[in-house]
C-alpha cells in the first residue's frame, strides 16, 4: 500500500493550496478524473511525463482516506 504523505503535498503558495502530486503542479484531482474516466495507468503517464505508478497510486489512496471522514448532513 502507498502513504499518500510521501507523494502528496499542499502549499498556499502553490495551485491556491489543492493537493497536488509533490515536486509538480499537477493537481490530485486531475489524476483522479482521468482515473474516474477510466484512462489507463499508461495514458495517464504518457500525458505527464514523469509522474510515475506509485504518485498515481498515491492519489488513489489520498482519496480513501478523505472518503472515510464523516459529514453530518
Amino acid at each position: 500500500m502507498v502513504d499518500w504523505r510521501n507523494h502528496i503535498v499542499s502549499t498556499s503558495d502553490v495551485l491556491r493550496g489543492k493537493p497536488r502530486i509533490k515536486g509538480t503542479r499537477i493537481p490530485v484531482s486531475l489524476i483522479l478524473g482521468y482515473l474516474a474516466a477510466g484512462e489507463p495507468l499508461e495514458k495517464i503517464m504518457a500525458e505527464f511525463p514523469g509522474i510515475t505508478k506509485e504518485q498515481i497510486a498515491a492519489c488513489l489512496d489520498y482519496a480513501r482516506e478523505l472518503s472515510e471522514y464523516e459529514v453530518a448532513v
